[in-house]
Formats: C-alpha cells, structure tokens, sequence
C-alpha cells in the first residue's frame, strides 16, 4: 500500500497518511462487514487509492501556493536510512524504474485519473474492473486513461544504460568538486534544465536554471558560498546521484537524467522535511 501510495502521489508523508486512513477506515467498519470482505488486501488497495485520487486533486492548489518548485520526495537505498529495517515507510520500498525521479517527474504531468490508472495497471497489474471501483468510471474508460498515460511516459527520453548514469555522476561530482565550471559546461547538455526545491524553508533558486552554462556557474557558485560542504555519491530513488552533507548533516539531495552521457536534468531537494529519511544518528 505504501508503494502504491508512494508512486501516486510523490510524498511519503502524505502516502503514510494515505494508508493509515485506509486502515483507519477498516476498522472503524462493524466486524461482521470486515469478516464479509473476501480480500482485505484488494479492499484496502482499493481505498487507499480512492484517498490517494483524492490527495491528487486537492494538490494543484496546495501545490499554487507552494514556494518554488515541487518535486518528489527522493529516496535513499538501504546504507543511508537512519532507521532499523522495518521501522520506516521506506524500507517498506520497492526501488525499481517506476519510482526514478524521471519517471515520478513524468507522472506529475499526468492528471490525477490517468496517474490512478497507469500505476495501477502498467506498475502493480490490477486489472481494469478492479481500477474501476476505484475511479468510478467504467473498466474501458479507465483502459484509455491508462493508454493516454503511456504515451506521455514513451514520449519522455529513454533512460542511459546504469554504467553511463553512474560515470557521469561521478565526473559531475569531480567538476563540482575542483569548482571547475569549463569542465562542468563540458559535462552538461547545453539545453540542460536545473530544477531545485526548497519549500520556501532554505535558500535555493525558486525557478528552473535552464542552460548547461548557467547551471554550471550556479554549481560553482553555491560551493563557494558553503565552505566545507561534502559531497557523496549514494543512490537516489535507485538511481546514481549526488548527497551534499554539511557538519555530518544531509543539506541536499541531486538526482540527474542523462542522455548520450550528458546531463540533460538535474533535481535538487533542500527542503529539509523531504529530507528527513536521509538523517543520520549519531
């Protein structure tokens, strides 16, 4: 459920919320209607996504209102969780191709019908009828949704082979490094697209840097002002990226899209609540 709830709707504190009022509503029912629900795993799925569909249309306004960009809460492999195994909404995470911040990225375009179908068919394999219950809508309806949703995420760049990903990363942490803004320029698509968030709660550029040069210049110009800043190569959302800590505390979370072994897209979290399973004890 967290899973589900995860891909739909980019947050992982909202799809906790999500699944535990799913639960909440379980076993607020009589026990004799729960005993009645041949699969209570299907039913919980089922609302989950109802509360889900409704998340995703009240986000639009909320996110209006957003300071700067919004973007998908990025999450950290198994060495950089804070937490036990068990004790975390995300190690509950199954990291695979439907949650890169690439393809989060692409499912923020979609409207909130056609994300509720395209998840649940062409990631988790519910069948249409099932899909139906929880759009409301007829199992046909829901199958061109879910056709509609397909073509946004074919028209999106196809992803470099991972060795491809994790060399660029690494030469980009090198640049960034050594603040050598020629070889950064080298390294980025001359089209290249910066887009950072930072919830109006830390510092950060409120609106997309567009341009391998200029993003370069920003990179090297943020290393100057954060003397001591240390920078790690560590898996984001299952894909090499980049983890800036300062005085042991994560300040920053990059995951890039790379294409013909440049980087077209780099996405910047700094707003601390996104960044809280990233925390480190001690």
């Amino acid at each position: 459920m967290i899973n589900v709830a995860y891909r739909l709707l980019g947050s992982l504190a909202e799809s906790e919320d999500a699944v535990q009022e799913a639960y909440t509503r379980w076993y607020a029912m009589p026990p004799g209607r729960r005993n009645g629900i041949a699969s209570p795993g299907a039913w919980l799925t089922t609302v989950t996504g109802r509360i889900c569909l409704d998340v995703l249309g009240s986000a639009r306004a909320r996110r209006e209102r957003y300071v700067g960009a919004w973007l998908p809460d990025p999450l950290p492999g198994p060495a950089e969780r804070a937490h036990g195994q068990g004790s975390d909404p995300v190690d509950q995470m199954i990291l695979d191709e439907s949650v890169t911040m690439a393809f989060l990225v692409v499912l923020e375009t979609m409207t909130p019908p056609e994300r509720v179908s395209f998840v649940l068919h062409d990631v988790f394999r519910y069948p249409f009828a099932e899909i139906a219950a929880v759009l409301d809508r007829t199992p046909g309806a829901c199958k061109q949704l879910a056709a509609s949703a397909r073509r946004r995420v074919r028209a999106a760049r196809a992803p470099e082979p991972a060795a491809g990903r994790a060399d660029a990363v690494r030469r980009v942490k090198e640049a960034w490094e050594n603040k050598d803004i020629a070889a950064l320029v080298e390294l980025l698509d001359p089209a290249a697209v910066m887009t950072a968030d930072g919830g109006g709660l830390v510092g950060t550029a409120l609106r997309p840097i567009e341009g391998g040069s200029r993003i370069a210049q920003y990179m090297v110009a943020i290393a100057d002002k954060a003397p001591g800043l240390e920078l790690l190569e560590c898996p984001v959302n299952g894909e090499p990226g980049l983890v800036a800590r300062h005085d042991g505390v994560v300040v920053t979370v990059a995951s890039f899209d790379v294409a013909e072994a440049r980087v077209a897209r780099i996405w910047v979290v700094r707003n601390p609540e996104k960044l809280r399973p990233w925390a480190r004890e001690g």
